[in-house]
């Protein structure tokens, strides 16, 4: 195993962020948004008061339906076939002869 310091800094370096509950990873997206995307990763790393208003608010905006409890029984009761009887047993059929 190549052990150069340039690697001997890197794993330090994310060890070190690992320790204070950080994570550093890429994110593709638009050139403009770069200086916001990098503001709210500021914010967010801070992790006080600020940082989890933030959170809740990005991920109400982003995914509405995760940030409710039940949604998904919800959808399911919206159905047209709540309450209809269905059969849904199959018909036991003989074997059919196959010629090979």
């Amino acid at each position: 195993m190549d052990n150069s310091p340039q690697k001997r800094a890197l794993h330090t370096y994310r060890a070190k962020l690992a320790e204070r509950g950080m994570a550093r990873f890429e994110v593709l997206g638009r050139d403009t948004d770069r200086a916001l995307i990098r503001s709210v990763a500021r914010h967010l790393a801070k992790d006080g008061p600020e940082a989890v208003q933030l959170r809740q608010t990005i991920s109400g905006v982003v995914d509405p339906a995760s940030s409710e409890k039940g949604g998904i029984f919800r959808a399911l009761r919206r159905s047209p076939l709540v309450g209809v009887e269905l059969d849904l047993t199959r018909p036991r059929i003989a074997e059919r002869d196959v010629d090979l």
